[in-house]
C-alpha cells in the first residue's frame, strides 16, 4: 500500500550573514511536522535551501573581493552546518543557484510572458537593498523608510519588466477570506486591507542595475527579480520544467509552506498570482508565524535580527543545554501568528519547569521506583483502583489532540497538550503515593500497578514528542525498556502496549536542573559580548572599513613564541561521549608519555569509533582544564572546513610520542 505524500516547505533563506537562532523557528517547526508525519506513515518531502541572487549579494562579493558564488558558498555551508546541528531532517536543499533551477526559472519567466502576464516598462520608485524590495511612498514608515527593515530607500528609475497582479485581486481575495489557506486569518484581513483593498499594483520582475540573478532568456540584459525567481523554488525543487526531479505530480500542491510574517505578502499574494497565471494548483496551507524578539533597554520588544546586533548564537546554547532543549523552547514559547519574547530567564525557566521538573522528573522517579521497589522488572500480578481509568483515558486521548494541532500547524498547543498529560502523570505520583505503598508487601501490587501506568504515559508522550525533541526521546525508550515497535504512531491510542514484566533501565538525568542565577549571568556575558562584536562588525561593514566574512589572520610570533607549544603525535586507544553534552567528546589517547585524557568538541562531526586507533596531533603543554566536569590535558589539532570540522591525522608510520615541529 502506497503511503500518502505530505509536502512542506520552509522559504528559501537569504545568505546575507551567519544564521541566528532566529532562522531556527520557521526550519525547527517544518522538521517537527515533517517528522511527525513520517510518524503517521506518510510519504514525506521536506524542502529548505537558500535565495543566492540579488544586489545585495553582488554589492557584499565584491566588498570582500570574490564572486556572488565564491561568497554564498561559504554562507550556505554555514547554514547546512547548522541545520545538521539542531537535527533538521530535509528531505532536499534548494540552492537558487542551482543549474536546474536557472534552467526552469527561465522557462517560468518566458511562459508568463508569453500569456501576456508580462510585459516590459520602467520602473521608477523607491527600492530598499537589503530587503531587495521596491515600495510605494504609501507604504514607506513614518520616517520615509522601508516598512520592513527601517533603513533608508533609494529612488530607483531603470528599465525593467512588469508582473500584472491586477487580474488575480479578486481571486486572491476570496483565497485569503474564505478559505483556510492563511494561518492565522487575521493575518489575512491585514493582507486584504492593506494590499488589496487600495488595488494590486504590478510588480516589477526584472533589474538591469546588477548582474547577479538569473538572466532573462530573451533578453539578457536584464535578470530576473527576487520574487519569481525565489519563489519558483518550491516548484522546480519537485521538477516542475527541469529534468533534475520527477516529483512534482505526486507532491504538489504543497500541504504547508511555513513563513515568517516579514515575507507573508509575498507568499500570500505575489506566489498565488504566479501559480494562477501558470494555471498551477494553489498550496493547501501558508502558515505565518512572527518573530523571535528581545527586549530593547527601553522596554519594548524588538526584532531579532542581525542588523540590530541582537542575534543569539544557537551553537552556545545547544552547547550549554543540548539541541533538543532549545528545539522545545523555541517551539513552546511561539503561537503562530505571534512574535515570542527571548531572554535567558525565559528561557532557563521553561527548560526548568517543563524538562526538568516536568517530563525528566516523572521519568527520573518511575524508573526509580521500579528499579528500588522491584530491581526494575515489574510482576506481572497487578492490583488495579477507580483513579486508574480516568488516568489512562487521559493519557489515550492525548495523540488525538496533539494530531489535531499538528494538522493545524498549532505546535505550540501540541506541546502545551503533551505537558498537560506530563503534569497529570506527575499529580498521579502524589495521588497513589507509590513510596508508601512500596513499604507493605501486601500492597506490592496496587504498586506495580501505579508503575505500570506511568511507565505507559511515558511511552506515549515520549513518542509524541520526539518529532520535537529527536535526540533525547529514543534515551527514554531505554530506560522504560520501550522498544520501537513499542512506540509506533498506531500504538500511541493505546494503554498496555510494553509487556506486564517490562524491565527498567536507570540512565542519566535527561534534563538537569539549572542554577538560574548562575547561569544567567554566564549567558549573559557571553550574549553580551557576541552583541559588541556583532554591532562592531556591522558598523564596519557599513563604513567599508572590514568586509562581512574577511578573514584575518593571528597576530606574528617569532620563533620563540612557536617554541612555547610542544606538539605531538597520539593514538587515540578509547573514545565516547561526554555526558550531557551534544559537543563534546572525551579521548584517551596514547601520547608515548604514558596517556592522557583530552575533551574535544568535535561530537557534532565524529561518532567515538570513527576516531578509535587513528592517529593525530596533540598540543601536549596545554594547562589542563575542566568541560563539563571532565578533566581534559591538551587539546586536538583540528581545521575548520566548509563541510564542518576535520580532525588533522597522522600517518600511521610515525611513533607516537614523536613531535611535531
Amino acid at each position: 500500500m502506497s503511503k500518502k505524500p505530505f509536502y512542506i516547505t520552509t522559504p528559501i533563506y537569504y545568505p546575507s550573514g551567519d544564521p541566528h537562532i532566529g532562522h531556527c523557528y520557521t526550519t525547527v517547526a517544518c522538521d517537527s511536522i515533517a517528522r511527525y508525519k513520517r510518524m503517521q506513515g506518510y510519504d514525506v518531502m521536506f524542502l529548505t535551501g537558500t535565495d543566492e541572487h540579488g544586489l545585495k549579494i553582488e554589492q557584499k562579493a565584491a566588498e570582500q573581493g570574490v564572486t556572488p558564488k565564491e561568497y554564498v558558498d561559504v554562507i550556505v555551508d554555514k547554514f547546512k552546518n547548522l541545520w545538521k546541528y539542531m537535527n533538521i531532517s530535509y528531505d532536499r536543499y534548494i540552492r537558487t543557484t542551482d543549474d536546474y533551477h536557472v534552467e526552469a526559472v527561465q522557462k517560468i519567466f518566458k511562459e508568463l510572458y508569453d500569456r501576456g502576464y508580462i510585459y516590459k516598462g520602467e520602473y521608477s520608485g523607491k527600492y530598499c537593498t537589503p530587503c531587495e524590495s521596491f515600495w510605494t511612498d504609501s507604504q514607506l514608515d513614518e520616517n520615509g523608510c522601508c516598512p520592513e527593515c527601517h533603513r533608508p530607500v533609494k529612488f530607483a528609475k531603470e528599465e525593467a519588466y512588469f508582473f500584472k497582479m491586477s487580474p488575480f485581486a479578486e481571486r486572491i481575495e476570496k483565497l485569503l477570506m474564505d478559505t483556510d489557506y492563511l494561518r492565522p486569518k487575521t493575518r489575512a484581513v491585514e493582507l486584504v486591507n492593506n494590499f488589496i483593498k487600495p488595488g494590486l499594483e504590478d510588480l516589477c520582475v526584472s533589474r538591469t542595475s546588477f548582474t547577479w540573478g538569473v538572466p532573462v532568456s530573451f533578453d539578457e540584459k536584464h535578470v530576473v527579480y527576487v520574487w519569481i525567481d525565489a519563489l519558483s523554488n518550491y516548484i522546480t525543487a519537485l521538477g516542475y520544467e527541469n529534468s533534475a526531479h520527477s516529483d512534482f505530480e505526486k507532491y504538489w500542491p504543497a500541504d504547508v509552506h511555513m513563513v515568517a510574517k516579514d515575507i507573508m505578502r509575498f507568499h500570500a499574494i505575489i506566489w498565488p498570482a504566479m501559480l494562477m497565471a501558470l494555471d498551477l494548483p494553489l498550496p493547501k496551507h501558508l502558515a505565518v508565524h512572527g518573530y523571535i524578539t528581545m527586549q530593547s533597554k527601553g522596554g519594548e520588544s524588538v526584532k531579532m535580527s542581525k542588523s540590530l546586533g541582537n542575534v543569539v548564537d544557537p551553537f552556545v546554547l545547544g552547547e550549554r543545554y543540548g539541541c533538543d532543549s532549545i528545539r522545545y523552547h523555541i517551539l513552546r514559547e511561539m503561537a503562530l501568528g505571534a512574535d515570542s519574547l527571548f531572554s535567558n530567564e525565559i528561557m532557563i525557566n521553561r527548560i526548568n519547569s517543563d524538562l526538568a521538573n516536568g517530563f525528566g522528573n516523572l521519568v527520573s522517579r518511575t524508573v526509580a521506583m521500579a528499579d528500588k521497589y522491584f530491581g526494575g522488572t515489574l510482576p506481572t500480578e497487578r492490583e488495579s483502583d477507580s483513579l486508574d481509568d480516568e488516568f489512562k483515558a487521559t493519557v489515550s486521548e492525548l495523540c488525538g489532540e496533539v494530531d489535531k494541532c499538528i494538522d493545524e500547524t498549532k505546535l505550540k498547543q501540541a506541546l502545551e497538550e503533551i505537558s498537560k498529560v506530563v503534569d497529570r502523570a506527575n499529580k498521579y505520583i502524589d495521588e497513589t503515593e507509590p513510596w508508601k505503598l512500596g513499604k507493605d508487601e501486601a500492597k506490592k501490587a496496587r504498586l506495580a500497578a501505579v508503575l505500570y501506568n506511568l511507565l505507559e504515559a511515558i511511552r506515549i508522550t515520549s513518542a509524541l514528542l520526539a518529532p520535537f525533541m529527536p535526540t533525547t526521546m529514543p534515551k527514554v525508550w531505554e530506560q522504560i525498556g520501550a522498544t520501537e515497535a513499542d512506540v509506533e504512531y498506531e500504538k500511541l491510542s493505546r494503554f498496555g502496549v510494553l509487556p506486564e514484566n517490562v524491565s527498567v533501565h536507570k540512565g542519566e538525568i535527561l534534563f538537569p536542573r539549572i542554577d538560574v542565577d548562575k547561569e544567567i549571568e554566564e549567558l549573559n556575558a557571553i550574549l553580551t559580548k557576541n552583541m559588541e562584536a556583532a554591532k562592531a562588525k556591522l558598523s564596519a561593514e557599513e563604513k567599508g572599513e572590514a568586509p562581512a566574512e574577511e578573514i584575518h589572520l593571528a597576530p606574528e610570533i617569532t620563533i620563540d613564541d612557536f617554541a612555547k607549544v610542544e606538539i605531538r603525535v597520539a593514538k587515540v586507544v578509547a573514545c565516547e561521549k561526554v555526558k550531557k553534552s551534544d559537543k563534546l567528546l572525551c579521548l584517551q589517547l596514547d601520547d608515548g608519555m604514558g596517556g592522557r585524557q583530552v575533551v574535544s568538541g568535535i561530537a557534532q562531526y565524529y561518532e567515538p569509533e570513527d576516531l578509535i586507533g587513528k592517529k593525530l596531533q596533540l598540543i601536549a603543554n596545554l594547562k589542563p582544564v575542566k568541560l563539563r566536569g571532565v578533566d581534559s590535558n591538551g587539546m586536538i589539532c583540528a581545521a575548520d572546513t566548509p563541510d564542518g570540522v576535520k580532525v588533522i591525522f597522522v600517518d600511521d608510520s610515525i611513533p607516537v610520542g614523536s613531535k611535531v615541529r
